[in-house]
């Protein structure tokens, strides 16, 4: 048996950690009679997260090859491997916050990302409720990484170790952690705020492992005693069936293509914010924060 390399063993901790932390939250959510899990709604997380899985095996060869064409093309090298894997996660983190923060700002490709925002639920497996189409689109968000000289593997190792801990923050369990680390990185106070369908807490808290982020670029929101999380979308679909709980958004998205006046306005459907309408019947979240704000 070949032996494991420290990413690999990484990995494998954090997946048995991530199993045994969400065993310990389902038990401990029966046992309390808080209804965080519901079957049908844990049974769509497993099949959406199953699908992206298939979808990643079928895309990562490419992936690989067009990282490995990237890295060719290198403009430096990193030699110390402390300092090299220090800057590759926080590169990487930052570019999954620009791929996440284009999934809530560009319509096109939030048709893709809402999957994983359907649930009206909000448990560990919410984290596996993965945007199935994400793979196809990716790789072309990290390629700066190849350019800066860290090797394909090294990137997909990265992505998967700030994954895993992006899973563990999906929990309603209140955790009591020090404000340096709720400055620096994503609690699950923060998460549950970007699952949320209130108007106040809409298109916030993108990061995956730092939070800096999100309060560097503007859309960083704390969790409100006030204002108690409503988790799902602010239109649910009525069909959560296997096959709509993917394309549902894609349909209406098309809808509105179709029945746009001319080119300027059915391109302005595809990439700008969800919400938004050439006729001012739907609006953006950014739009409904103002008109909030004016009658809080």
């Amino acid at each position: 048996m070949p032996k494991l390399d420290l990413r690999s063993e990484a990995v494998i901790v954090l997946i048995s950690l991530l199993v045994v932390l969400t065993l310990v939250e389902m038990w401990f959510s029966y046992r309390e009679n808080r209804h965080y899990y519901e079957k049908r709604d844990t049974l769509t997380n497993v099949y959406l997260t199953s699908l992206a899985f298939i979808f990643n095996l079928a895309v990562n060869a490419s992936s690989l090859l067009l990282l490995n064409w990237a890295y060719q093309f290198k403009l430096f090298q990193i030699h110390n491997m402390f300092l090299y894997w220090m800057v590759l996660i926080v590169v990487q983190d930052f570019l999954y916050w620009v791929l996440h923060y284009t999934g809530h700002y560009c319509r096109m490709f939030w048709a893709m990302h809402v999957t994983h925002h359907s649930s009206e639920h909000f448990n560990i497996t919410t984290g596996f409720r993965s945007t199935v189409f994400e793979p196809l689109y990716r790789t072309f968000f990290y390629m700066p990484l190849a350019l800066m000289g860290f090797n394909a593997i090294d990137i997909l190792y990265s992505y998967l170790i700030t994954q895993m801990y992006g899973n563990i923050v999906h929990t309603q369990y209140k955790v009591n952690l020090p404000n340096w680390y709720a400055f620096i990185f994503v609690t699950p106070a923060h998460h549950r705020v970007h699952h949320a369908s209130n108007i106040p807490y809409l298109d916030k808290n993108m990061g995956m492992l730092f939070i800096m982020w999100d309060r560097l670029f503007g859309t960083f929101k704390d969790e409100d005693e006030t204002e108690p999380v409503k988790y799902g979308l602010t239109h649910q679909p009525e069909d959560t069936g296997p096959v709509n709980i993917i394309f549902h958004e894609w349909k209406a998205l098309i809808a509105d293509v179709r029945r746009a006046p001319g080119f300027k306005n059915k391109a302005a459907y595809l990439f700008n914010p969800p919400g938004w309408s050439h006729d001012g019947s739907t609006q953006t979240a950014k739009v409904l924060q103002r008109e909030y704000k004016k009658i809080a």
